[in-house]
């Protein structure tokens, strides 16, 4: 089963029941991280921080992106199934439903009560997840710009919209360098997981297998440092 799938990748664990290695691998722990840590910075790049909103945020595209969007990849995908057959359409179908639902139920509360203008990034969201992974209008949207623009550059600008609920030129730009990070992750993630299912080794795929531990790694790490940095110094621009 693991030639067959991406279970031989790096981020899946080597141990544990087949069940256990491909739910794991099914929410793309590292990838969902720099997208979690994406909407982080945004949250932690606002002059003045409430807290409650920057993990209103995290959960938002844990759940969101992290595991809705990722069970719609199984479920939309038209060539190879990522994960083989292991789960079925209905139970991937309910775990998607269950958690977006759950993500635009804690989002709902904050555009009502504090943070209207959080409701266009939560439509555009909505609807990248479905065009995206469903390659909705003939895989019009199922790129890698628009990847990068949904993944990268939005989930900032949503963790900068909750808590101010406005935009502002630094988010913008941070916004924009998201998107170029999301950019390279994905441009290196389609030939590497190619090589990975047909059973290459060798120097190719270790270098862009370290590419994208570098990439979701490091992004991780600094939305971690700048997290301790506002904890610690209060700063705002």
């Amino acid at each position: 089963m693991d030639k067959d799938t991406r279970l031989n990748e790096w981020f899946v664990p080597k141990f544990g029941p087949t069940g256990f290695r491909v739910f794991v691998g099914l929410l793309f722990l590292p990838y969902t991280g720099m997208c979690i840590s994406f909407a982080l910075i945004g949250s932690l790049l606002a002059p003045q921080i409430a807290w409650d909103r920057a993990a209103a945020i995290v959960v938002i595209y844990a759940l969101g992106l992290g595991v809705s969007a990722h069970a719609a990849d199984s479920i939309g995908s038209k060539k190879i199934k990522p994960w083989g057959s292991y789960f079925r359409k209905d139970q991937l179908v309910l775990l998607m439903s269950v958690s977006l639902a759950a993500a635009y139920a804690l989002g709902a509360y904050y555009i009502i009560f504090h943070t209207p203008s959080l409701l266009v990034i939560a439509i555009m969201e909505g609807f990248f997840l479905f065009a995206y992974n469903f390659e909705i209008f003939d895989g019009l949207f199922h790129n890698n710009f628009w990847f990068a623009f949904s993944w990268g550059a939005l989930p900032l600008l949503a963790g900068f919209v909750i808590q101010t609920n406005s935009v502002a030129l630094v988010p913008v730009v941070a916004a924009v360098a998201a998107g170029a990070v999301s950019y390279a992750e994905i441009k290196m993630s389609r030939p590497y997981k190619d090589l990975k299912r047909s059973g290459h080794g060798g120097p190719q795929v270790q270098a862009l297998e370290m590419g994208l531990k570098v990439t979701s790694i490091g992004t991780i790490v600094c939305a971690l440092a700048l997290l301790v940095f506002r904890i610690a110094f209060g700063w705002a621009y």
